[in-house]
Formats: C-alpha cells, sequence, structure tokens
C-alpha cells in the first residue's frame, strides 16, 4: 500500500515515512550521541548505531552519517566518527563515498577502528566444501593423483565466478602453470605480419585443449598476458595465434616489443591457466565450465582447517566527487583492505606501455612526427588499472595506519581532480600492480606522447602527501608496474616511505616523454629508502622521472640492492637514479647509492645534478627511509625470500 501525495502526485511508501519519522525521534532523542556510529560484524543494520547497538555494514553508517549532515543535526558540529570493530566486513559490492557524505575541516567524518582493533573490507568469497579427489579427471597429469582437493567454484547469480587469484591462509597460490615458479622458456621467434609466436613444445602431454590457456610474456620493461587461440604442434615446437584484441595490439606495438636477441637472449615466457599445467604443490586451476576449482596443497596446509579465498571485486573503496562538488574532509583510520580481483585481462588480454597502464591502441607510425615530437616513430593510447580504493575529485581525504593486501591490481589510487590528501603510515604488502598511484596518466581518449596540461587546473592532482609507508611484494603480477607511481601531478610530496621487493622500478613520477611544460611542477621526492627492486624487469632505477616538471627536487633518498633480473633484454641497463625521456628542470641533489651508476636519457633543460653517489652523508642515509615513530611497520617488510642475487657496479663494470 502507498500513500498518496496530494501536492506532487509524487507516490511515497508508507513504510518509508514511517522510518524517517523514527529516524528524526531517536536523532531528536540523542543528539549527543549521533556524531559517533558504530559498527560490527555481528550487528544489525536495524540497529540503531550505538556502541552497545552497532550496524552491520559500512556502507550502513556511511549512509546514516548522509542523513545527519542532510539535517544538519547538531550533534554533528565536531564531526562524525564511524567506529568498525574489528572483524571481516565481506563485501558484496563496492562502498562509495559521494559528495553528500563530506564533511568540514571542523566537522570532518572520519572512518575509523575502534582502539586497539583491525576490521577488514574484505572483496572476497571463502571457498569451503573441499573434498580430496577420489575420481579421474580429464587433463590432471598421472603425478597427481591422491594429492589434489576439490571444490565447487561459487556462483554469482547464474555465473560461476571468475578469479585470477586464489590465496591459502592469506598466501597467494600459484596459477596452474607449464613450468615451475621462478623459470621461464624463450620463445623462438615472432611474426608480425601473422600475429603468430613459435615456442619449444610445452612438455606436457596433452595439449589439445587451450580454452583458457595464456601466455605470459617478459618484453623489456613490461610484461604482456595474452589468452591463446590455438596451439599448433610441428615437431618439437609449437605455433601459437592469439585472441583480440591483445593479438593486434602485441604484434602492432614497438615498444616494449617481443625481444629477438643473441646476445641478450629472445623474450622468455611461460603459459598458465590450464588444466594440464597443475604439477606442482601450491598450485590451483579453476575449471568454469564444470565449475570445480582444483588445487595441489603445499607441505603442512591442512586444507579441511585453512580460509581459502577467491576474489570478487574489483574496487572494495569508491571516493568520488566531481569537479565541482568534490569529496571532502573524509579520512580512513586502522581500516584494513583485502582481497581484490581484476579481470581486464581475463576479458581482453593485457598488453602494458609502460608503469602497468595497459595499451588500447599502438602502432607503429609510417611517417613520424606529431605535434609535439618530429621525431616520434610511434603512437599509443592507454586505459588505467582498476584499484582496490580509488579516489577522485576529493581534497582533504587521507588514509592512515590502514592495510592495503592480497590485491590483484593497484592498491590505492588518487586518479584525478584531487588536492590537499594525505597517506600515512599505510603498509601495503602482497599486491599484484602498484602499490600507490597518483594523477591522470593519460586520457584514453589522449595519445601518450601529449603533454597534458588541462584548461582547468582543479583535474591536476596537487598538494598530495605520501608520507612514512611501507610498500613491499608488490608488482607480483604485472612485473612492469611500480612501487609508487605519479603521472601528471603538481606540488606532490613523496617522502620518508620504504620501498622494496618491487619487480620495475620503485619511485616513477612523470608520463608524456616531453620537454614541453605541463601540468607537472613543484614535487619533491625526499628521503625515501629504496632496496630491492628490479626483480624481473630492466631499463629501470630506484627514482625514475618523465618529462618537463620545474621546480621538482630529488633529495636525500636512499637507493640500493638492485637485484640480477635472470631474463632482462640488457643486463647492464639498470641505474639506481634515471631521468628519461624529456626530465626537464629537475634537481637531483644528495641522494646515496652505492655507486654513480645514473642515466640522464634525452633529458631536456633545465636540470641540477649535485652529490649523489656513495659520498653522500652517512646521516642522509641513515635517516632515509620510515621515521622512528613508523619503524614498527618493518616487522612486515619482505625481504629477498628467493635469495635472489644482487647486482654491483664497479669501475664500469657489472660485478
Amino acid at each position: 500500500m502507498v500513500s498518496r501525495s496530494n501536492n506532487n502526485n509524487s507516490l511515497v511508501p508508507a513504510f518509508a515515512k514511517k522510518a524517517i519519522l523514527i529516524l528524526l525521534l531517536f536523532l531528536c532523542a540523542n543528539p549527543l550521541q549521533a556524531a559517533d556510529i558504530w559498527v560490527s560484524p555481528t550487528g544489525s543494520d536495524q540497529n540503531s548505531g550505538t556502541k552497545e547497538q552497532p550496524l552491520a555494514t559500512p556502507s550502513a553508517a556511511i549512509r546514516r552519517a548522509r542523513e545527519l549532515r542532510r539535517l544538519n543535526d547538531p550533534g554533528i558540529k565536531d564531526g562524525i566518527h564511524i567506529i568498525l570493530k574489528g572483524g571481516n566486513y565481506q563485501l558484496f559490492e563496492t562502498i562509495v563515498v559521494r559528495p553528500e557524505d563530506s564533511g568540514t575541516a571542523v566537522s570532518p567524518t572520519v572512518i575509523e577502528a575502534a582502539p586497539g582493533e583491525m576490521p577488514i573490507f574484505n572483496g572476497g568469497i571463502n571457498i569451503t566444501g573441499w573434498q580430496k579427489l577420489t575420481k579421474p579427471v580429464s587433463g590432471l597429469p598421472h603425478i597427481t593423483k591422491g594429492k589434489i582437493w576439490v571444490a565447487d567454484a561459487p556462483m554469482i547469480g547464474v555465473d560461476v565466478l571468475n578469479f585470477r587469484q586464489l590465496w591459502i591462509n592469506g598466501r597467494k597460490a600459484v596459477r596452474s602453470r607449464e613450468v615451475n615458479t621462478g623459470n621461464m622458456s624463450r620463445i623462438l621467434s615472432w611474426n608480425h605480419k601473422d600475429q603468430t609466436c613459435w615456442i619449444p613444445k610445452p612438455k606436457t602431454a596433452d595439449l589439445s585443449h587451450v580454452d583458457g590457456m595464456e601466455m605470459f610474456i617478459h618484453q623489456m620493461w613490461a610484461i604482456a598476458i595474452l589468452r591463446i587461440k590455438s596451439l599448433t604442434v610441428q615437431g618439437d615446437s609449437a605455433k601459437l595465434s592469439f585472441l583480440q584484441p591483445e593479438s593486434r595490439i602485441q604484434s602492432e606495438h614497438p615498444w616494449p616489443a617481443p625481444m629477438i636477441s643473441k646476445t641478450a637472449g629472445n623474450s622468455a615466457f611461460y603459459l598458465t591457466n590450464a588444466i594440464q599445467f597443475l604439477d606442482q604443490p601450491g598450485e590451483w586451476y579453476l575449471d568454469a565450465k564444470n565449475r570445480k576449482i582444483y588445487y595441489w596443497p603445499r607441505m603442512g596446509e591442512n586444507i579441511a582447517l585453512a580460509t581459502i579465498v577467491a576474489p570478487s571485486l574489483e574496487t572494495l573503496l569508491n571516493v568520488e566527487g566531481t569537479i565541482d562538488n568534490p569529496v571532502s574532509y573524509v579520512y580512513f583510520k586502522n581500516i584494513g583492505f583485502a582481497y581484490s580481483t581484476w579481470l581486464y585481462p581475463s576479458r581482453a588480454g593485457l598488453v602494458p606501455h609502460q608503469a602497468g597502464m595497459y595499451m588500447l591502441d599502438a602502432y607503429k607510425l609510417r611517417i613520424p612526427g606529431t605535434p609535439d615530437k618530429k621525431g616520434l616513430e610511434n603512437q599509443a593510447w592507454v586505459g588505467r588499472p582498476a584499484a582496490a580504493v580509488s579516489v577522485a575529485y576529493a581534497n582533504h581525504t587521507g588514509f592512515e595506519l590502514c592495510r592495503f593486501e592480497h590485491l590483484a591490481s593497484t592498491g590505492l589510487d588518487y586518479k584525478r581532480g584531487t588536492h590537499d590528501d594525505e597517506i600515512k603510515a599505510c603498509l601495503f604488502k602482497d599486491i599484484g600492480g602498484t602499490g600507490i598511484l597518483a594523477g591522470v596518466f593519460s586520457d584514453e581518449a589522449t595519445e601518450v606522447h601529449l603533454p597534458y596540461n588541462p584548461k582547468d587546473l582543479r583535474e591536476v592532482c596537487t598538494n598530495e602527501h605520501i608520507v612514512d609507508n611501507l610498500v613491499t611484494d608488490v608488482t607480483n603480477e604485472d612485473w612492469g608496474c611500480v612501487g609508487i607511481g605519479a603521472g601528471y601531478v603538481k606540488n606532490i610530496n613523496i617522502e620518508h616511505n620504504e620501498i622494496c621487493e618491487v619487480a620495475y622500478s620503485g619511485i616513477s613520477v612523470g608520463w608524456g616523454w616531453t620537454k614541453t611544460i605541463n601540468a607537472m611542477s613543484g614535487n619533491r621526492i625526499y628521503a625515501n629508502k629504496i632496496s630491492h627492486y628490479a626483480k624481473h624487469m630492466y631499463d629501470v632505477a630506484g627514482i625514475y622521472t618523465l618529462s618537463a616538471q620545474p621546480g621538482t627536487m630529488i633529495l636525500e633518498n636512499y637507493v640500493d640492492s638492485i637485484y640480477k633480473a635472470p631474463y632482462a633484454h640488457d643486463p647492464i641497463h639498470w641505474f639506481y637514479l634515471y631521468t628519461d625521456e624529456g626530465s626537464s628542470y629537475i634537481t637531483v641533489k644528495d641522494n646515496w647509492c652505492p655507486a654513480e651508476k645514473f642515466l640522464k636519457n634525452a633529458n631536456g633543460p633545465g636540470n641540477t645534478w649535485e652529490n649523489n653517489g656513495p659520498q653522500v652523508a652517512e646521516k642522509i642515509r641513515n635517516t632515509a627511509g620510515l621515521e622512528p615513530a613508523y619503524r614498527y611497520l618493518l616487522k612486515e617488510k619482505v625481504n629477498n625470500p628467493d635469495n635472489q642475487a644482487i647486482n654491483h657496479y664497479v669501475s664500469n663494470e657489472i660485478k
């Protein structure tokens, strides 16, 4: 039954009127308690939101806070605190923070953990009902007999949940692959015209089923993930063809391309995601057609007692306003964000350009030259990977003491239109892509080499502070991503962070490969500690820059321990500091590293280099990285788990 308004003929449900009346009566009766809204995994969204009667979901609490602001409740004069008790908050949809949720400088909205507790925003689904496999399954290698466990894949409506990661007790399992982790084969050739690749014949006996099979290929400073269309064996070799659109993009784009080199070796690769590749402990396979998940446990894993999680949501939290109505004064403290997915590679393959930005289109120019670069011989348009937490058109927001773990793609992304925000004392760990991103790289409609300089400067990420964070074991799926990446940013401050276990560069600032003045200026990269980087990719540095950025300062950082990447396209093409194409008007001063191995490639005017290398004062070396108050985070640090060799540079020779 509905109540019909005589004034505007709108339909207002009677129960909605009753709910509004109850809410108003509650707010009037409890004006002094309204500023605190409590949430617990064991609560109910029908509760009042007090400590004794908490709500159950963060979204309900945000909605409750929104109503307090809409009604201008006097109890929010000093702000709203949404207080979350510890535990697991399983998310079935993205939490959204809108302009209507904004606070003010004197009345902010703070979403935080209860004292001493750690709430987790969890985008995953627990996989239960595991049983020992007792009957033969077509394609499974004979070696797996008696060792495989199987469970039903979860359903989302009428569809099987698709996922590319699986975590066992918080440890990522290995998606079934042709060769063991750490080992890769080399391609034999690449036919750009036919868009095919020849490889050594895989050792597996069964090559008849390629549905869902992928090729992961290492090429210069980026990888590619290509969905296989066909595999044809001829003698001791096999020819691969690929699905579109990645087949065309991979074969047409010139940089970075598959390597064919007698000196450095051809591009390394492995095949993945086929049941016939499941032949090692720790590997898993999703048979989406038959709704089954297969897993070979590692030593010591008790599957009957294990927590096994497949990620479901790509974005756990989205903070987004508009350029004229941004989200303001909303802060997150002591919150965990875990188990996000990213399915773009399953839908369209993945051919990254650089720093994780993937190509939507790219090709070599028959006649070189663009309005900004007369000698440019290629063009590309890129997309941006999904992030577990995304922020756009917002200001005076922040993440403090938060944990970003077990994520498929980017951890935290301040995309555009943000200013005066802070990311402080957070942990970024076990992340497939980049830990922290900030700023526009290229809009999808804009060619990547064109300088970004919008008429409305509110579009530019400005005055962001990324301070005292630990970034460790990131880029562990897309090896071409970085620890902290910034595109076209202005007055950004990246200070006192510690970054380690990164497949490519530690900190990357800039985009566009252009000397033309653009939106970038005044950035500060100060007192960061970067070590154990370039685990897989070269053409790399601890700190890397692109394009003109007047007033940018790279000061008093510590860079050390670059890995010997086993499949690098050029074994000597690694650096501690690297100002790449177009880098201009940048000061690089007092940065400690064990040798003066730097690259200044096609730089523009105005750069200043002063006192960088092993002679830098010991005080600078010792004070870089996390400040003392935040060094407790170092207990979470991952440090060379595979005992990989470190490169050293002495007298122009690699040791």
